[in-house]
Parts: structure tokens; C-alpha cells; sequence
């Protein structure tokens, strides 16, 4: 493949990876706890493409580099703002750490506090999955102190306070964000042992949830630069393109 028809198709093939983590985290703007994810771009070493063939000191094709590509996709574990909500069985997380849930009998974390309560007691996401107390159970409460129960769920330490239950929730936190591998369902894999928030750091607000950490304006833009570069590489390639065609056609009129 000549060189610069290379350089341009790993250009848009980048661009279009940033492009659909953009848009995801665009999808996400208005979801409880989401943290956004950004595509890291990186240059290639210098390469000698053209034939296979590598010259060391030429300072030609070597010099020029070897285009750029995603090579990890990192997320942003900023803390989103908190907002009011009014709605008694919504948690906020004030501090660090994260809920404990259960996915498939797997322990996952996360930051979105959008709990309910099934009409059996359970204490679920929204996705439906079983929120975990500290021992490792899912949280149920008798369903009849539900139905009579007035006010927030919670208390500001993360407890289930229904009837006569108080029920701590599972909190934890890795000892590094980066052991934590992002899942669906808004929730992340522990890669590595977590340990449990002391009761200092057990920081919750009841009727309130932690925003989202998209911020529209800023992707929106990110989004419009990224479609340009695509767009940008995607020219180069049909200008390459059609000048091989005229090199092939006047080769084929010579002969």
C-alpha cells in the first residue's frame, strides 16, 4: 500500500473510533454516575511501508512517521455535581467510593445511586440488578414497611433505614481507579481487591444523584473536530485513490 494511503486510512480509522466514544458518551449525558471515556491517540513509530522494505538512513520515509491510532480508550473518574431529586430511594454518593452490586453473581461497582425497591423488598438498579449490604447479600426489607414508609430510604452513611431495618450498603474503593475495567449497565469490574469505606468516609446524600460526567458542550465540539479529521483522511484516501487510477490508465496507454 503506497505510504501516504496508509498514513490516511489509519487517520480516519482513529477518527472513527474517537467519534463512537464520543457519541456513547453523548448517549450518556443525562445517566446517574456515568463517567465518560476518552480515545487516546498515538503516533506511530517511524515505518518504512512502501515495498516492505526499510532504509535506516534514508531520512525520507522513516522521517515522515507512521500515522496515528487509538491505543487505549482511559476513563474520566471526575466526580459529577450532585442534583436533587426528590425521589426517596435515590442515593448520591458525597464522597469516593462506589455501591456494590451484583451482575450474574459477580460483585461490580458503581457511582449511580438510582435505586428501587421491588414489590418482594429487593433493592435493585435501574437495570434491575440486586444492590449488596456489607456482608455481601442483596438488600431486602419486609415489603409491607414499604408500602407505609414516609420520607427518604436512606440516611446520610449509606443505610437502609425501612421499619426497624438498618441495613448498611456494601461501599468500597480499589486501591487504584485504574483496576477497575468499565461493563454495561453503568457499573465496573474490580480487576483487583477493594476495601470498605470506614464510617467517616461513608458520605451519601438521600433524594439527591450524582450527574453525569459528560459535559454536552464539550463533546459536541469534540465530536465536530473529530468528523473534520475523519472527513480530512477519508479526502486524502479518494485523492490517492484517483491518482493511482490516472497512473494506472496512462501506464496501460503507454504500453
Amino acid at each position: 500500500m503506497p505510504y501516504g494511503l496508509y498514513i490516511a486510512a489509519e487517520g480516519a480509522q482513529a477518527q472513527a473510533q474517537r467519534v463512537e466514544v464520543i457519541a456513547n458518551n453523548i448517549a450518556n449525558v443525562d445517566t446517574a454516575g456515568f463517567k465518560r471515556d476518552l480515545a487516546v491517540l498515538q503516533a506511530r513509530y517511524a515505518q518504512a511501508i512502501e515495498n516492505g522494505t526499510d532504509y535506516p538512513n534514508s531520512g525520507s520515509i522513516n522521517d515522515v512517521g507512521g500515522g496515528v491510532y487509538v491505543s487505549e480508550k482511559v476513563t474520566d473518574y471526575s466526580r459529577g455535581s450532585l442534583k436533587g431529586t426528590n425521589i426517596p430511594t435515590d442515593l448520591a454518593i458525597a464522597g469516593e467510593g462506589f455501591f456494590q452490586i451484583e451482575i450474574d453473581g459477580e460483585k461490580y461497582l458503581t457511582r449511580a445511586g438510582d435505586f428501587t425497591f421491588t414489590a418482594e423488598g429487593d433493592l435493585v438498579t435501574s437495570a434491575g440488578n440486586p444492590v449488596l449490604d456489607t456482608d455481601g447479600v442483596p438488600v431486602q426489607v419486609d415489603p409491607e414497611a414499604l408500602a407505609g414508609h414516609i420520607g427518604n430510604y436512606f440516611d446520610e452513611n449509606g443505610f437502609v433505614t425501612v421499619g426497624g431495618d438498618v441495613i448498611p450498603l456494601a461501599m468500597v474503593k480499589p486501591a487504584s481507579l485504574s483496576d477497575l475495567a468499565k461493563y454495561g449497565d453503568n457499573a465496573f469490574f474490580p480487576l483487583a481487591a477493594v476495601e470498605p469505606l470506614t464510617l467517616e468516609e461513608r458520605q451519601t446524600r438521600p433524594g439527591f444523584l450524582e450527574k453525569s460526567g459528560v459535559n454536552s458542550i464539550t463533546e459536541m465540539m469534540t465530536m465536530i473536530e473529530a468528523q473534520r479529521a475523519y472527513e480530512a483522511n477519508v479526502n486524502l484516501i479518494q485523492n490517492h485513490d484517483e491518482m493511482l487510477g490516472n497512473l494506472v490508465n496512462r501506464v496501460l496507454r503507454q504500453g
